[in-house]
C-alpha cells in the first residue's frame, strides 16, 4: 500500500513542460552583458530597501 494518498499528488507534475514561447528566445547573436559594478550596487541597495520596508496589504 502506498503511503502517499492518490489525491495528494499534483496532477500538473504528471505532464511534460510545454515548449517555451517563441518570444522568450533571443534573436541574433547578442549575448547578455554582465552587470556593471554600479548596477550591482544599485541592485543591492534596492534589495536591502525592499527587505526593510514593511509589506502593505493590497486592497
Amino acid at each position: 500500500m502506498s503511503r502517499t494518498p492518490q489525491h495528494d499528488v499534483d496532477p500538473a507534475l504528471a505532464y511534460p513542460e510545454p515548449p517555451a514561447h517563441p518570444n522568450w528566445r533571443r534573436r541574433g547573436t547578442a549575448k547578455p552583458q554582465p552587470l556593471t559594478p554600479d548596477q550591482q550596487k544599485r541592485n543591492r541597495e534596492l534589495l536591502a530597501l525592499a527587505q526593510r520596508k514593511p509589506r502593505t496589504s493590497a486592497a
